[in-house]
């Protein structure tokens, strides 16, 4: 191997961990053989070069190799006659030794990641040095919590760094994926690609929850959109199962870690909701204490079931849209997370100080982008604007979203709860109006214990209802047998 002159004495950083010989390697390697920067492009950047020079090199011979140009000493020389670190280093000669000095092909890809894991290494003293630096400049503009989530934010993103890009596959690759998830969804008890819902209409109409989803469930206040996630919460929580993937990684088969951000309802309130409906006790006489000692055995037998279940509940109020993404990478770190609940969006903080529009957009913007970097659906709970309320037929609408722009825009999936039963008790007519009364509770009776879920945005999907039963006391939505099925069988 032909030896290439040492590189110019360090400064003060000369303690940062890097490897020039690898840089010069690499960098050989390309100027003989362009073919080989295709090969580790999409896991080195110039910016992972220790020596100046040789970032420079690099981002030239990049630039040219993607417009189909030549990248070899000679054609770099043009560009790099006046580069005062080059001819610090022996000028265009220092170009024609790296190429001299060349590994063979096969080795390239292992100096790449070599280049690589020491960039990452320096970051890492950088981004601890940063963090001192600000821990102990005494600013009152700049909390010790705010440091600590960007802290938080910048770690993450630099362990996501690593992530080498798709960039394209052949058919071949992606017809055999597709192949590998129907099985993967023929194979699961109901046929679902997604996590289930336990809820068997509706996973039949959205195939399960999908990760990377960002899914709206909107609704008027009483409608029971609160019941609902924390229906579907518990079900994929009390459902969690885990074992070996088709990938071959290790996670959930079955339900899924869920966290759930309830900025309306303490933790106790929501806790006491999910085990009503698994003691089949009345909410309201949990609330009270008001319970016989039957009813209150199966409460303390159905917590001591729960105790178990991976449902991980955050009640801090007035959250700003950055802690929940924080908050939710820690807990996919610590505990895992296969599903995220936020109740509800309106009650998040963004940073947008200029309408509520935009801080609106800011927020639903802010939770799609924690569904793809985590890779996990996610389920937003929305308030809908009072037009529903002068309307002949409440059934809601796109429309009647608040600041429904970039809500409905930035949603995979939106859904509407809405329960005919609540409007109808508000018409009762006087007792002594019978006609009038025979027919409302002819209604009563056809509506009584039902509640729909309006399907009015899927991207992956039909739109449609999903006609699901509810039971107030209990604030359950559970699975409606129609008429023609038997009971228990619901195929």
């Amino acid at each position: 191997m032909n030896e290439i002159s040492t590189i110019r004495p360090e400064g003060p950083t000369e303690s940062l961990p890097h490897n020039i010989e690898a840089e010069q390697q690499l960098l050989g390697a390309i100027l003989v053989n362009n073919d080989i920067y295709d090969r580790i492009s999409s896991l080195v950047k110039h910016d992972h070069f220790y020596e100046p020079v040789h970032q420079r090199i690099f981002e030239i011979a990049s630039a040219r190799i993607a417009k189909n140009a030549l990248a070899s000493p000679v054609t770099l020389k043009a560009f790099m006659e006046d580069d005062e670190g080059l001819k610090e280093l022996g000028g265009a000669g220092y170009l024609a030794r790296l190429a001299a000095a060349a590994i063979s092909a096969y080795a390239a890809r292992d100096y790449a990641q070599m280049i690589y894991d020491l960039a990452v290494r320096r970051d890492l003293i950088r981004l601890g040095q940063d963090i001192a630096a600000q821990a102990s400049k005494m600013d009152v503009a700049s909390e010790p919590k705010e440091q600590i989530v960007e802290a938080e934010q910048r770690l993450y993103k630099l362990a996501e760094q690593g992530v080498a890009e798709r960039g394209f596959q052949s058919f071949l690759k992606a017809v055999t994926d597709a192949v590998q998830m129907a099985n993967a969804a023929y194979q699961r008890d109901g046929g679902l690609a997604g996590i289930s819902t336990g809820l068997i209409d509706m996973d039949k109409k959205l195939g399960g929850l999908h990760p990377s989803d960002l899914l709206i469930l909107a609704g008027r206040p009483s409608m029971g959109k609160t019941s609902l996630a924390t229906n579907i919460a518990f079900n994929i929580a009390k459902a969690y199962r885990t074992g070996r993937k088709p990938d071959g990684t290790e996670g959930a088969i079955e339900g899924g870690a869920v966290g759930f951000f309830s900025l309306e309802m303490s933790a106790e309130q929501l806790a006491a909701r999910i085990l009503s409906e698994a003691a089949e006790v009345p909410s309201e006489q949990i609330r009270r204490g008001d319970m016989s000692e039957a009813e209150f055995r199966r409460f303390v037998e159905a917590a001591k079931a729960l105790e178990s279940c991976p449902l991980y509940i955050d009640d801090t109020p007035a959250l700003p849209i950055s802690q929940v993404a924080a908050r939710a990478r820690r807990l996919k770190r610590t505990h895992g997370l296969d599903v995220l609940m936020v109740d509800y969006l309106q009650l998040l903080r963004g940073s947008s100080k200029e309408s509520r529009v935009q801080e609106v957009s800011e927020i639903t913007q802010g939770l799609k982008a924690i569904a793809k970097e985590l890779n996990i659906p996610v389920i937003a709970l929305s308030q809908l604007s009072r037009n529903v309320e002068s309307r002949e037929d409440k059934r809601p609408q796109l429309s009647d979203l608040r600041e429904s722009g970039s809500i409905e825009q930035d949603a995979d999936v939106v859904m509407f709860v809405y329960r005919d039963e609540y409007y109808r008790e508000r018409e009762k007519p006087g007792e002594d109006e019978l006609d009038k009364m025979a027919t409302w509770q002819a209604k009563m009776e056809s509506v009584h214990g039902k509640a729909e879920v309006i399907i009015g945005k899927q991207r992956h999907g039909p739109i449609g209802t999903v006609e699901l039963s509810f039971e107030g006391q209990f604030t359950r939505f559970g699975n409606l047998v129609k008429p023609w099925q038997q009971d228990g069988d619901r195929f």
